[in-house]
């Protein structure tokens, strides 16, 4: 009995009992370092998605802590004399079969990682990739969905993703071209236009107050006097037509013709 609890003490003082815990402690705080510090890095991109971030998190973290964990265990192991020699060897084997079956799945893993972390672009905004545009209507580790205007839905693989133009980056200035009649006063055309400007700057997706630009071009049968409004990314669409309406209103009010196509016809008498 003596000789068992001398044992049994010099066990518990020994480094092969203290080890298991130290090295498990250790590795719990390496693996709360990682996290924090992955949480930081990716929660301080300016254009937030909380959603990606929050998975391209998780997937760090278990990434981070399954590593940590077979670190942890190959030390316990080699502390208590197993050859891990022989396991690492089978592990990276292992590794390597699996990484060659999945690689393709791997590699769009890894490209929707980096796309969310570049933020080139996230879920709601308007891009153009390779030769499609759309509204990014899916944002994920294997593939990105987008969705155009006219409801076509094109699904690319995120390595085939080669050039991105993402519209939803600033601001989009529409520049819009008013048809009136040569008849028309340019002074009165600018004062109900001026008169416009508090109106415009209601409509839903304006940013800025309307400017006035001036007379841009002569026409066959009509002089373009341009306006620009200013939207928010990509949303201008609906301003157009809201703007229409207005100016439809305003003109009729005015009395502002607005033309359209004339031939005016000299007979030569003889």
């Amino acid at each position: 009995m003596e000789k068992f609890l001398r044992s049994m003490m010099e066990f518990l003082l020994s480094f092969k009992f203290w080890g298991p815990i130290i090295y498990i402690f250790i590795g719990y705080l390496l693996n709360s370092m990682l996290s924090n510090l992955v949480t930081k890095i990716i929660k301080n991109n300016k254009r937030k998605n909380h959603k990606k971030q929050d998975t391209v998190i998780k997937l760090f973290n278990s990434i981070f802590k399954y590593i940590i964990i077979v670190i942890v265990l190959l030390m316990i192991l080699e502390l208590y004399g197993v050859n891990t020699k022989n396991i690492i060897a089978s592990l990276g084997i292992f590794t390597v079969v699996i990484g060659l079956a999945l690689q393709d799945t791997l590699k769009n893993m890894l490209a929707g990682i980096l796309i969310i972390l570049d933020n080139r672009y996230n879920v709601g905004d308007f891009v153009k990739i390779n030769d499609f545009t759309g509204e990014v209507t899916s944002l994920g580790l294997q593939t990105t969905k987008l969705k155009s205007s006219s409801g076509e839905v094109f699904t690319i693989s995120n390595t085939n993703i080669t050039n991105v133009i993402n519209y939803s980056e600033a601001n989009t200035s529409l520049y819009y071209g008013i048809e009136v009649s040569y008849d028309t006063n340019i002074k009165e055309l600018e004062k109900v236009l001026k008169s416009l400007i508090p109106k415009v700057s209601k409509i839903e997706n304006v940013v800025s107050e309307m400017e006035l630009l001036g007379v841009d071009s002569f026409n066959s049968s009509s002089i373009t006097y341009k306006v620009c409004i200013t939207t928010k990314p990509y949303k201008y669409f609906n301003v157009k037509r809201e703007f229409n309406k207005i100016l439809k209103e305003a003109f009729d009010k005015s009395g502002i013709e607005i033309p359209y196509n004339q031939l005016d016809v000299h007979i030569k008498e003889r």
